[in-house]
């Protein structure tokens, strides 16, 4: 029975720093002290030891020799390089997805995309990120590629920032709406060849605004 608590403890610690980070309220370089996080959440250093652990094997923290851990600093060019493997992995899944949807997967995926739109509307830009990945993975679901599908996850935690950051800075909410929607519509007509086309361009399109931006700060 303490085994269990201690992991369930160490999975409520790793929800809590994951949100977090991915809020931007730890922002990348932050030192996360064990001692400090023990006493800030009330617990023993065994479970945020456990929790840390299980961050770093999202990508989402880093551990250094002698200075512990703290949250990745990723550089633009990391960055674009994960939204570049996302486009390639996306694309194979949602072709593969697709002949195996059914009417009930679909209508999940346009409750997502309702979801990530009322987002839009209230300016709810906390949960931009994962409600996109949310949309997104609605799809793959299907594709019975679950090491694939983690892959995935993995890149949507690793980069959720810098996904709410392009929309926000970009201004693009409209355009993201009106490419999920088409992304809908290929799948639902059963377009496999130009759904996994169309969903490559619109990561890498993404990814391409990002860069032009934090390139160019004067265009924000």
């Amino acid at each position: 029975m303490s085994i269990i608590k201690r992991q369930t403890l160490s999975s409520a610690v790793a929800n809590s720093l994951r949100e977090r980070i991915l809020t931007g309220e730890l922002v990348d370089g932050t030192q996360l002290i064990q001692e400090t996080l023990s006493q800030e959440y009330g617990i023993s250093r065994v479970p945020i030891r456990e929790a840390l652990r299980q961050l770093e094997a999202e990508g989402l923290i880093t551990f250094e020799d002698h200075k512990g851990a703290k949250v990745t600093q990723l550089h633009l060019s990391d960055v674009l390089e994960m939204i570049q493997i996302r486009a390639l992995l996306e694309k194979e899944l949602i072709q593969r997805a697709i002949p195996l949807l059914t009417q009930t997967h679909l209508e999940h995926a346009k409750t997502c995309l309702i979801e990530f739109n009322q987002a839009f509307e209230q300016n709810d830009i906390e949960n931009w990120g994962r409600l996109n990945a949310q949309f997104h993975t609605s799809f793959y679901q299907v594709a019975n590629r679950p090491h694939t599908l983690n892959l995935i996850q993995q890149l949507y935690n690793q980069t959720d920032r810098y996904t709410r950051m392009q929309i926000l800075l970009t201004q693009t909410k409209e355009l993201a709406h009106n490419e999920h929607q088409h992304i809908l519509e290929l799948c639902q007509e059963k377009q496999v060849q130009e759904a996994g086309e169309f969903i490559y361009q619109h990561i890498l399109n993404a990814g391409e605004m990002l860069a032009k931006t934090l390139r160019n700060p004067t265009t924000i």
